[in-house]
């Protein structure tokens, strides 16, 4: 039997929490090569020891909870660079099955100081991540929703059934994507969190303001436990989190990129982050309101120490303080 933990219990056992950083990136500075269609699955399947070793860094810069190297693991894109479907399904229960291993490896050593037993989100690109084109950034796919409904249906099941403790759909372009995710996921009584992609301090890239896509979704969605924003420009989020506010009283959680811009053809980031580190950026993000805040694409280890230091600076002081520059 799957005894999983929730974002609820998370929640009153540290009032805010720390969500991990980026596996692309941190794998590229383990020496990975990401510039192909299967991205981070291609570590996964060749490499899973980098994986694990991109977890535990997480765990130890504070991380309450951490992604699985599942985004951009699909059936159809696994099957299409040659493996059977069986080999395609169980690289997807790997990615869970790496992440319970790795949490128990810190959990046991004792490399904790009143620390929360990390959760294990199940991380679910949208179809546009399937494309290995950018369209996570665009959505509008012109698909059909059985094309989506097929797309998606088998992989939540197997990650969820390998043990997650809540499914991540994350990077979400599409409010019409996500009520079909949110669909099988009520089907299946699994609980989920719904992190969108946006185009700027109002609009998810699709198009939809976010104030209006949280409201439908937390309308008649029972096992809805989180929503928010994930690999956005920074400066957006503080906005992107007042308008959620307006359209549900759900926890938010945010984990921007740190505002390099993406290039779909080399699946490079480029350009310089902003001014601000990204432990002051957090510190303003749990000051918004935000429960949880991470890093997406560019963020490592150390972003993640920024945000624990930022996480317990507010909870100690619940105002805001310069922390350290980079």
């Amino acid at each position: 039997m799957v005894v999983r933990h929730s974002v609820q219990d998370l929640i009153r056992e540290t009032g805010r929490f720390v969500i991990d950083g980026s596996m692309g990136t941190a794998l590229e500075d383990k020496g990975a090569n990401l510039n192909n269609a299967l991205w981070t699955a291609a570590i996964l399947c060749n490499q899973p020891e980098l994986v694990k070793e991109v977890h535990l860094d997480y765990f130890r810069a504070g991380a309450d909870c951490g992604i699985t190297c599942s985004y951009q693991a699909t059936i159809p894109g696994l099957m299409k660079q040659g493996m059977s479907e069986d080999a395609a399904e169980e690289l997807i229960v790997k990615s869970v099955e790496i992440f319970r291993e790795a949490r128990d490896e810190w959990w046991n050593n004792k490399e904790k100081d009143n620390r929360s037993y990390p959760l294990c989100l199940a991380g679910i690109g949208p179809y546009g991540a399937y494309l290995a084109d950018g369209s996570e950034y665009r959505g509008n796919y012109g698909i059909s929703d059985e094309t989506l409904r097929d797309f998606h249906k088998r992989r939540m099941e197997l990650i969820w059934n390998a043990g997650a403790d809540i499914l991540l759909l994350e990077t979400q372009p599409s409010l019409h994507e996500v009520l079909i995710e949110a669909e099988l996921a009520e089907n299946m009584n699994a609980d989920y969190w719904i992190s969108f992609s946006c185009r700027d301090g109002v609009h998810i890239n699709e198009g939809d303001k976010i104030e209006d896509a949280v409201r439908m979704i937390s309308h008649d969605h029972p096992h809805l436990r989180m929503v928010g924003v994930n690999c956005t420009k920074p400066e957006y989020i503080v906005s992107l989190i007042h308008e959620i506010q307006k359209g549900t009283d759900l926890p938010i959680a945010v984990y921007p990129n740190s505002g390099k811009q993406y290039d779909p053809t080399t699946k490079t980031w480029h350009g310089v982050p902003d001014q601000l580190s990204f432990g002051e950026y957090a510190l303003r993000y749990y000051e918004a309101g935000a429960t949880a805040v991470g890093g997406c694409c560019t963020t490592i280890a150390e972003d993640i120490c920024d945000v624990k230091e930022a996480r317990d600076r507010f909870c100690k002081t619940g105002s805001f303080q310069k922390i350290r520059n980079k």
